[in-house]
C-alpha cells in the first residue's frame, strides 16, 4: 500500500476497505462526522456495512457494542472528546465490562484540533480511556506505524481506543518498520538520558535529540505508541542504564503517558522525571505553533526538561 503523501485518515479507511475484503465482520460507525473521519470512501464501498447515527455518540457507542455482540468487529469514530468524554459509561459497561471488541477512533487529539477550540480539543482523553480496565490504549503516530499495528488492533480479542491525528502526512519513521501492540520501541539508543514520546511529539523529541546530541548529550529515545498496557520493562531498563528520563506526549500530564511511566518508575526503578504535555490547563482556539510553544512543548522545552533531569541525576 502506498502510504507516503497520504493523510493518516486516508490511509486509515483505506485499510478499513482493504481488512472489509476478506473479513465480512467489518463494519464502520459514524456520528455524523464521515467526511472529518475521512471514512466516506468506506460508506461508498460498503454502505450495507456502514451506519451513521448522527450527532449522538453514545448511541453509536452503544450500537458498536450491540453489532459486538452479534460477531461484527465495529470501528466507531468520533473527534477526540465525543469518543471518550461523552461516551465514557457506555464505553466503559457496554464495551469493556462486556469484553467486547468495539475498536474507537477519536480524531485530532490534542493540539492537532487546533481552530475547533477547547469543546473539541480534549487533551485528557487517552487518561479517561486508561482508566477503564480491560482497554488497551494506542497512538499511531504516522502511516509508517499505523500500516504496521492495525491488523494487530483489528485482530485483537477486546476494545481498543486509537488516537487519530487524521491530517497528518509527515513519516517519522523508515517505511517497513514494524511495530508491536503494547510493546515500547527504540528508536535510538543513547546513555545518559532517556527521551519517551507518543504520537505527534515525536517530531519534537527529534528536533531535541538532534540538538542534544551536538551538544554531546546521549539520549535514548523510545516511542511508547501503546499507553496501555503499559510495557514495563524498556522503560525500567532506561532509568537503569541513563539514571533520567523526559515524557513527551500531545496531552495532559495528568494520567497520560509521563504518569503511566512515573509510576513504573516509583516502583521498580525510581529516577528523576520531568514531563512534557499540557498542565492541568483546558485546550483553546489556536494553530498547533502557537499552541505547543503556549503549552510549552516545543524541541527547546524539551531540551530545558532534559537539562533538568540531568541536574537533578547528578544531585
Amino acid at each position: 500500500m502506498m502510504i507516503k503523501g497520504k493523510e493518516l485518515r486516508q490511509v486509515y479507511t483505506e485499510l478499513l476497505i482493504e481488512r472489509a475484503k476478506t473479513d465480512d465482520r467489518i463494519v464502520v460507525l459514524e456520528a455524523d462526522l464521515m467526511k472529518a473521519s475521512g471514512t466516506t470512501p468506506f460508506k461508498e464501498t460498503y454502505p450495507e456495512r456502514f451506519v451513521d447515527v448522527g450527532v449522538a455518540e453514545a448511541n453509536m457507542i452503544g450500537t458498536a457494542a450491540g453489532m459486538a455482540v452479534m460477531g461484527k468487529i465495529p470501528f466507531a469514530h468520533s473527534f477526540t472528546p465525543f469518543a471518550t468524554r461523552r461516551v465514557f459509561d457506555q464505553m466503559t459497561i457496554s464495551v469493556s465490562y462486556a469484553k467486547l471488541s468495539v475498536k474507537i477512533g477519536g480524531t485530532d487529539p490534542g493540539v492537532l484540533a487546533e481552530l475547533n477550540g477547547a469543546t473539541h480539543m480534549s487533551v485528557e482523553d487517552a487518561g479517561i480511556v486508561r482508566s477503564i480496565p480491560g482497554m488497551t490504549v494506542v497512538e499511531p503516530a504516522d502511516n509508517v506505524q499505523l500500516l504496521s499495528l492495525f491488523p494487530q488492533i483489528a485482530d485483537m480479542d477486546g476494545p481498543v481506543y486509537m488516537r487519530l491525528a487524521r491530517k497528518n502526512k509527515e513519516l517519522y519513521f523508515d517505511e517497513g518498520t514494524e511495530f508491536e501492540l503494547g510493546k515500547i520501541h527504540e528508536m535510538k539508543d543513547g546513555s545518559d538520558v532517556t527521551i519517551i514520546c507518543s504520537g505527534h511529539m515525536i517530531q519534537y523529541a527529534k528536533k531535541a535529540v538532534d540538538i542534544l546530541e551536538k551538544e554531546g548529550i546521549s539520549v535514548r529515545l523510545l516511542n511508547m505508541h501503546t499507553l496501555k498496557p503499559v510495557d514495563k520493562d524498556p522503560i525500567i531498563k532506561a532509568a537503569k542504564e541513563t539514571g533520567a528520563i523526559v515524557t513527551a506526549e500531545n496531552h495532559s500530564v495528568i494520567n497520560g503517558w509521563g504518569t503511566a511511566v512515573s509510576e513504573v518508575l516509583s516502583q521498580y526503578q525510581p529516577v528523576p522525571l520531568e514531563k512534557i504535555g499540557i498542565n492541568d490547563h483546558f485546550g483553546e482556539v489556536g494553530m498547533e505553533d502557537f499552541l505547543i510553544e503556549k503549552y510549552k512543548m516545543t524541541p527547546l522545552d524539551i531540551i530545558e526538561a532534559v537539562k533538568k533531569v540531568l541536574k537533578r541525576k547528578k544531585g
